[in-house]
């Protein structure tokens, strides 16, 4: 896949997702932790970070700080992905729900992999 549009798959996908946050935000309400206070301004916030790292992504010169700003990102949401799976074993989800969930953890670093991949300069 060449570095173009590695580089356009990533930041197209961070805007789409940071404007689900906008979009129905109850949703990701949800799986935050309860120990985080502020609930609907978080996800407002990690949505805004999402689309603004997404379209940092395009122009050459802002390239490098998108990836650093998605790379802390995707490690600051990672509660949020843990909390999911607390919330689903909890409520008795079905057991292919849960694998899912397990293997969306170890796909964050490979998230943040891709991100900083496509962030770097000799791409």
């Amino acid at each position: 896949m060449g570095s173009s549009f590695s580089r356009t798959l990533t930041g197209s996908i961070f805007v789409v997702a940071g404007l689900l946050h906008f979009v129905a935000p109850g949703t990701y309400e949800r799986i935050m932790p309860p120990y985080l206070p502020f609930h609907r301004e978080l996800v407002y916030l990690s949505g805004a970070c999402e689309v603004l790292g997404g379209l940092g992504l395009f122009p050459k010169r802002t390239r490098p700080a998108a990836g650093i700003g998605l790379v802390l990102l995707l490690f600051a949401v990672l509660p949020a992905n843990v909390q999911m799976l607390l919330d689903a074993r909890a409520a008795g989800k079905p057991s292919w729900w849960l694998a899912l969930l397990w293997l969306r953890l170890p796909l964050q670093p490979v998230l943040m992999a891709w991100a900083w991949k496509v962030s770097r300069p000799h791409d």
